[in-house]
């Protein structure tokens, strides 16, 4: 899985990278409040994992994980976006994108969630990851590579309404904390969503659907699931518990 990897590539331009992303998370913190200003909004990004020349996982019958994060990410925004909720895409289509471009779309967003969303062939169920970084106090100027530890709280919250409606839909659900390049660097709630197998589907043996991520019927249940967590989140968010 591309999230699990560290920041190599970066080098000697981190410091430069930084500064101006620093700068640029200010901005849009300013932006976010003149913005909200006007009265409550909601909105929610979707980052399809990989894409481009990054095809991420090989999943059954040779379909890649980035074309299965951007199915997953246009059912999700059609739910979405039916229950009235403004979404906001990192990818469309088959393009690449970069960790901190990824970041950047969900900061100038000021999104209330940002969904990472990743698939596999390992575990079972649907699994959780919030950031590792600690959590700190939340300050104006937030460094660009630790931005999400002003928000690893909010985000392990995100996580727990999740984890209560895809328990409710009758999924397995698995929570965990990992290095998160493009989450570490965002400054709101953000999780990443990895979809594997469902319990038991690699026993029934049969050729179609034998792993459970070629059943429509289960990826329906996952984005169904998915829409009415955020729909709760909303809730909360817009009745001023959020930050």
């Amino acid at each position: 899985m591309a999230f699990f990897a560290g920041r190599a590539g970066r080098g000697g331009a981190a410091c430069v990278l930084s500064l101006a992303a620093a700068a640029y998370v200010f901005g849009s913190q300013l932006a976010a409040q003149d913005r909200n200003a006007a009265g409550p909004r909601f909105v929610v990004v979707l980052d399809a994992a990989h894409g481009g020349d990054d095809a991420g996982a090989r999943l059954s019958n040779g379909q890649t994980e980035k074309s299965y994060t951007l199915a997953l990410s246009v059912r999700l925004r059609s739910l979405l976006m039916a229950r009235g909720i403004a979404v906001v895409t990192a990818r469309e289509s088959d393009v690449t994108v970069n960790a901190d471009r990824r970041a950047e779309i969900a900061n100038h967003a000021n999104a209330q969630a940002c969904l990472s969303l990743h698939a596999s062939q390992s575990g079972s169920g649907v699994h959780i990851f919030v950031s590792s970084l600690a959590p700190v106090q939340g300050t104006r100027f937030l460094p660009w590579n630790t931005a999400q530890s002003a928000w690893v709280q909010r985000s392990l919250s995100l996580a727990g309404v999740m984890n209560s409606a895809l328990g409710h839909a009758g999924m397995n659900v698995t929570l965990g904390r990992t290095a998160l390049p493009a989450i570490d660097s965002m400054a709101c709630p953000a999780v990443a969503v990895e979809v594997a197998p469902e319990r038991g589907a690699n026993a029934r043996g049969d050729a179609q659907g034998a792993d459970g991520l070629d059943d429509p019927g289960y990826q329906a249940r996952v984005a169904e699931a998915l829409a009415a967590a955020l729909v709760e989140w909303r809730q909360e968010a817009i009745g001023g518990r959020q930050p």
